[in-house]
């Protein structure tokens, strides 16, 4: 029978699931299945073939026809697609990136950038009939996707585009599944037709026969070892005179007739390139997903650990302390897995958002830019988390940790490049904050002479109590040293929204006025150059806001009260940590007293203790089965394991 600390950990997993919990569920039964797992011992050769054929077993749970058009043969629930793959992360993380590099990233161009004409492109790589890669990253060229150096220049004497990898730096690299697997690759080009370059486009371009040999003018090559994903088969391709049909061009925004006329319904090249981008947010979003799952595979290994791994005697009893009971193990680990709640609720949020538009019911044009600028956000969040947790989990298990047989190095090292690739989280933290800044921009272009005035005023009171420390006196008069959580205003969720977007706010004001100042001095790049600390920090502060947001809002909806004042503990514990580790920050712009900081110091203690009973209630809400985690460390009592590696 189940207890009632089982009670509400099913009630807590059933609000992390989200709107797919029928999915999740489902995949739980799918996954509990030894042909999933990865094996550590095997060579790279020999993983591929063995993430190959894992592939197969994954292609008849129907996963994949939820992310295309019924006309295709799907069943068109990309939501559904994207929550069942992620699910492959509880097993392989190089599973993953293959199922996700063929469904995602190269059926997902297909589908979102072709039309009709390549319907039964389709139809065969959804059963693996066609197994195919995405080559968008160039050796020289990684994140800045519109200077890509491939051509496809198109020859209307055959009506056939030519496709050419003109020099070194133009080499297709680290592309998924192209040193061995792929037979076709999605490949972004500039498309040349008339002697006019019309920026990138995508094209479907033949690489191997069915031998596996290179077809005329292709040179694939291997990646060979990497740090981690030894089943991903990465690969670089050459182009040298590809001729492919025109009927290859995906052509849903833009055209090329038999004479070489270029046509296209998006007349602005900028806003055609950026559209064309955005259809393949689906892969952003996956990432992210993918990263959040595997960190929660990491801290329920580590909190299961730590609740039956003892050491060191307690001297009133003797008896040795579980590693849990410590404080400092509680503030390793609570904070990352009230970080992992978090952020799944975000995930619900944005997969759901993304169902939205790419199902036609959120056709509203901001809507799909806010997808995109979500997406990105919460990709850096998310593998920055993975990153962290999961080192933070290997070094809190000792050197049972440190060993291949409880996962948590193969995690790490599988998880490592996430936060690589689908855009670099620097550059995603930029793009985020570049579009607050334009919105800001364009808040304050507007105003008349009164409505500046009244801006100017705004600053203005802000530089008083920047200089003279009113905002921090008053706050200090507030506080008390003694304050706890639940006596604290900070425990208001109110209050803690706007300490998220104070920070946010005022870094991006002051960020605009820091370019705009600059950029009177010299040039925009040197203005940005200068000011890209400051705009990473806006873009990182949105983030954190966004994410909190999402939080509040997943805690509405538990209906158990139990299990929802336990989530209400757990989202203070988020906010306490976040606003920790940022408290240089709040103290040195006067947005918080020296006693409040100390006040949420002792609040974070205060709330990893308060939760230290729900520990293993709190792990088992994140939702991965026992019989998934295959640590071999939770096999026993752990009384015999390392301490240490030394």
């Amino acid at each position: 029978m189940a207890t009632g600390d089982d009670r509400i950990a099913d009630e807590l997993r059933a609000a992390l699931d989200g709107p797919w919990r029928a999915v999740r569920e489902k995949a739980r039964a799918h996954l509990d299945d030894e042909r999933l797992f990865g094996d550590p011992y095997l060579d790279y050769k020999a993983a591929r073939e063995r993430v190959l054929e894992q592939m197969h077993l994954v292609s008849s749970f129907g996963w994949a026809e939820m992310g295309f058009r019924r006309e295709e043969g799907g069943t068109l629930d990309p939501g559904g697609a994207v929550t069942a793959l992620e699910m492959l992360a509880y097993t392989d993380l190089s599973l993953w990136v293959k199922c996700g590099v063929q469904w995602g990233l190269f059926g997902g161009a297909v589908e979102n950038l072709g039309t009709e004409r390549h319907r039964d492109y389709v139809r065969k790589l959804m059963p693996l009939e066609l197994l195919g890669c995405f080559a968008m990253t160039e050796t020289g060229h990684g994140s800045d996707v519109a200077n890509l150096e491939t051509t496809a220049t198109y020859d209307p004497a055959t009506q056939e585009f030519v496709v050419h990898s003109p020099t070194a730096s133009a080499r297709k690299d680290y592309i998924g599944g192209a040193a061995e697997h792929a037979r076709m690759a999605a490949v972004f080009a500039q498309l040349v037709t008339g002697g006019k370059s019309e920026g990138v486009h995508c094209f479907l371009v033949p690489i191997r026969d069915e031998q596996g040999g290179d077809l005329p003018g292709v040179t694939t090559s291997d990646c060979g070892l990497k740090g981690g994903l030894p089943g991903v088969d990465n690969g670089r391709i050459m182009f040298d005179q590809v001729r492919i049909p025109r009927e290859n061009l995906l052509n849903r925004y833009a055209d090329v007739e038999p004479d070489g006329t270029y046509s296209s319904e998006i007349e602005n090249p900028s806003r055609r390139f950026f559209t064309t981008l955005g259809t393949l947010v689906r892969g952003r979003v996956s990432v992210g997903g993918a990263a959040a799952a595997a960190a929660r595979v990491a801290l329920t290994i580590a909190v299961r650990y730590a609740e039956q791994r003892r050491q060191f005697a307690d001297p009133d009893t003797g008896e040795e302390t579980v590693l849990m009971d410590y404080r400092s193990h509680q503030r390793r680990l609570l904070p990352l897995v009230a970080r992992a709640y978090a952020l799944q609720f975000a995930q619900n949020d944005l997969v759901l958002r993304m169902h939205l538009v790419q199902t036609g019911q959120h056709v509203d044009p901001s809507a799909q830019r806010a997808l995109e600028k979500r997406a990105a956000g919460f990709k850096v969040a998310q593998t920055r988390h993975a990153t962290r947790a999961i080192q933070e989990c290997r070094e809190a298990c000792g050197g049972a940790g440190y060993l291949t047989e409880n996962r948590l190095v193969t995690l790490k090292a599988d998880s490592d490049v996430f936060t690589t690739f689908e855009g670099d989280n620097l550059v995603l933290t930029q793009l985020v904050a570049k579009d607050l800044l334009t919105a800001y921009s364009n808040e304050v272009r507007d105003l008349d002479a009164m409505g500046w005035v009244r801006f100017a005023a705004t600053m203005t009171r802000d530089a008083v109590r920047e200089t003279s420390g009113v905002r921090q006196l008053i706050q200090r008069l507030r506080d008390r040293s003694d304050e706890s959580v639940d006596d604290s205003d900070l425990a208001r969720r109110d209050v803690q929204l706007q300490l998220f977007a104070d920070r946010e706010d005022y870094l991006v004001r002051t960020a605009g006025h820091r370019l705009r100042a600059r950029a009177k001095e010299t040039g925009p790049f040197e203005a940005f150059n200068n000011a890209q600390d400051h705009i990473l920090a806006a873009g990182t502060a949105h983030i954190d806001r966004l994410v909190l947001e999402a939080f509040i809002e997943g805690i509405a909806n538990i209906e158990d009260p139990e299990a929802r004042e336990l989530a209400d503990s757990v989202c203070d514990l988020f906010v306490y940590s976040t606003i920790e580790e940022n408290q240089a920050w709040y103290i040195m712009h006067r947005f918080m007293s020296v006693e409040r900081a100390k006040n949420v110091r002792r609040g974070v203690n205060e709330l990893v203790d308060r939760l230290r009973p729900h520990a293993s209630t709190l792990v088992g809400g994140l939702g991965v089965p026992d019989n998934l985690l295959h640590a071999a460390m939770l096999d026993t009592t752990g009384k015999d394991a390392p301490a240490s590696a030394e």
